[in-house]
């Protein structure tokens, strides 16, 4: 793969780079089939073509999926004219900003053409304009290691902006100057926090100072935008090297405001765990017990589920510091936070109820619950009981050995007691012995709230004493109707 650059490099770097090359190359020659082919076919139409960005970087990592992005100086009606005969499908969802996506065999395509974007500083979308050469593309991309590009079918190496030093080095810096880069898009400084997360890199200290003084930049970004690269970062492998830049650089304070507001004062009169850096643990710990990849919804309860914390702290008469209640104000907090970040109304609805009942199992561990009891920690979870017991394992991170397991001895006798209950009750679906179409049928009355109100009454039964079969069921339902006309 020749390299457009001719900077020497010592010994040491030159071993560490060529092996990133020979990575690479391996890669690039899983997915030439496709890449060769459609760069030929640009070739004849008379333009260029070249793999650039993100694919560059992950076929440098030895990481190149699927996903293929390309550049080229054919403008999107010409691309639609080259693929459309190629492709198995093609979409222009994202053509107003030059890009035209198309699927051929396994694999998606994203085809921009060469352009500079640049921010109105009062608006929340991009200008798009198109550039005639690559180098002028690559320049205005986020990153050094996404500003390389491997121009096809020649496999020609071109990195202006010393990319591939940087992807080696493990660090993210900007193509031009960070101040001109996030003047351009805002959004560049959560990818810079994201990609840190991500691909557990370092931020060059220029960046993080830029990110520092312009963090209010961010303010003119839609809220999806900014909504989607937290999500990125949340899921990633090292979710607490993002957050932790977020807050250090105040961009937090926008997205988030209640992660750097955890970092509560502290005195040598009342003493109370770090709950900032509690969070972070427990989020981490809760990532420990994912058996099938990244749990959106469990990390934003883990990450979120002790925000109510701040406004609930109360200094005691001994010293103590408590925060009562702190779950059902961080249940409010969580809504309000993740309706203004514009989630879809399920997962609001809950991480909100994750965050709610967090604390819900701490009754359990100083003293015996009932049936009873078991029978509504299963019902107020619903289809979220999974969820909630890891979140709640992942609350203790408790230093005392003998604490921490005590609570988690605990916790298994109450997730076999549950076990136990399902099997025998069809936990999952509890319903009461009678339903309302029997309810009317034996207390000879018509739909209306009478009804409702007879529901609610035989399900407590449930609740309170299990099945209760049908005629016991029959006699207590005309017991209480009874009661309801003395």
């Amino acid at each position: 793969m020749p390299n457009a650059n001719n900077d020497s490099h010592t010994p040491s770097s030159t071993n560490e780079l060529n092996q990133v090359q020979r990575r690479a190359v391996s890669e690039l020659l899983r997915v030439s089939p496709v890449a060769d082919d459609l760069a030929r076919r640009f070739q004849e139409a008379g333009f260029t073509l070249a793999l650039v960005g993100g694919s560059v970087r992950d076929a440098l990592l030895g990481r190149l999926g699927n996903d293929l992005d390309f550049t080229t100086d054919a403008r999107p009606e010409d691309v639609l004219k080259i693929v459309r005969p190629w492709a198995d499908a093609v979409w222009e969802v994202g053509i107003a900003f030059g890009t035209v996506g198309c699927r051929k065999s396994d694999f998606d395509i994203e085809v921009t053409t060469y352009r500079s974007e640049a921010y109105d500083r009062t608006s929340r979308k991009p200008e798009v304009s198109y550039g005639d050469s690559i180098e002028e593309d690559l320049v205005r991309r986020d990153f050094t290691v996404n500003a390389m590009a491997v121009v096809l079918p020649e496999k020609q190496f071109v990195d202006p902006h010393h990319g591939l030093e940087d992807l080696a080095a493990r660090v993210l810096r900007t193509p031009g100057t960070p101040e001109e880069s996030f003047s351009d898009d805002p959004l560049r400084m959560m990818r810079a926090a994201r990609f840190a997360a991500q691909l557990d890199f370092e931020v060059a200290p220029e960046v993080v100072t830029a990110m520092t003084e312009m963090s209010d930049r961010l303010e003119i970004v839609s809220a999806e935008r900014v909504r989607d690269e937290l999500n990125k970062l949340i899921v990633s492998s090292h979710p607490r090297k993002g957050l932790r830049l977020l807050v250090d650089t105040g961009l937090a304070r926008l997205v988030l405001p209640e992660l750097p507001a955890l970092r509560l004062e502290r005195d040598e009169h009342h003493r109370h765990k770090d709950v900032y850096e509690h969070t972070l643990t427990v989020l981490e710990q809760a990532m420990d017990l994912e058996k099938d990849g990244p749990d959106l919804v469990l990390r934003l309860a883990a990450l979120l589920h002790d925000i109510g914390k701040p406004r609930t702290r109360r200094f005691e008469k001994d010293g103590r510091v408590s925060f009562h209640h702190h779950e059902v104000v961080g249940a409010k907090m969580t809504k309000a936070r993740m309706t203004k970040l514009k989630y879809s109304n399920d997962l609001v609805k809950d991480v909100s109820k994750l965050v709610e009942l967090h604390l819900r199992f701490h009754g359990y561990g100083t003293g015996e619950w009932t049936d009873s009891a078991v029978r509504r920690y299963v019902r107020d979870a619903g289809p979220l009981l999974d969820r909630l017991h890891k979140l709640t394992r992942s609350d203790c991170t408790t230093r005392n050995k003998r604490k921490a397991n005590a609570l988690s001895r605990a916790y298994d006798g109450l997730e076999e007691r549950i076990a136990r209950l399902q099997e025998q009750e069809e936990l999952d679906s509890i319903r009461p012995d009678l339903d309302g179409n029997e309810i009317m049928e034996i207390l000879g009355i018509r739909p209306g709230p009478q009804v409702g109100q007879a529901y609610k009454h035989m399900l407590e039964l449930r609740l309170e004493h299990g099945p209760l079969g049908r005629d016991a069921a029959v006699a207590a339902l005309k017991e209480w109707w009874a009661a309801q006309e003395s």
